[in-house]
């Protein structure tokens, strides 16, 4: 289980300021660092780091994608009528066009992800809290 120290003095990226920007769609608490933009602004590239528990809403992006690279900690990634995935360190997630989606930290780790993201953000309900404990690993 990853520390809030581990991510932050040890990360590959800068944690970056508390996502006020984007907090009504997140429960608990996530970072953001923006970390480069496309030239012809066709995607952005950011660090994302969840504090334990924190998971951001159902989502889809319209007219793009997302690929998540995960630098630290573990987190859950679940797309809808699926069973969630654990994710550590190493692993990638490629998300298509238009697919339901929620991704963040267990209930017992930090998590931080590198998210290349392209198109429009369609920002859905959000994850219940019987969902996000269901979909824990040996659940």
């Amino acid at each position: 289980m990853a520390r809030f120290e581990e991510l932050k003095e040890k990360g590959n990226f800068p944690l970056g300021e508390k996502n006020e920007a984007y907090a009504q769609f997140f429960t608990g608490q996530s970072y953001l660092k923006a970390l480069a933009q496309a030239p012809d602004g066709h995607f952005g590239v950011g660090n994302v780091t969840f504090e334990p528990g924190c998971r951001n809403n159902w989502h889809r992006h319209l007219g793009g994608y997302q690929i998540l690279l995960v630098t630290g900690g573990q987190g859950l990634y679940q797309e809808a009528g699926k069973p969630a995935q654990l994710l550590r360190q190493g692993d990638v997630v490629v998300v298509a066009d238009g697919v339901k989606h929620w991704h963040g930290a267990t209930a017992d780790s930090w998590f931080s992800h590198v998210a290349i993201t392209a198109g429009q953000a369609e920002w859905l309900e959000e994850v219940s809290d019987q969902d996000y404990a269901q979909a824990h690993p040996g659940k």
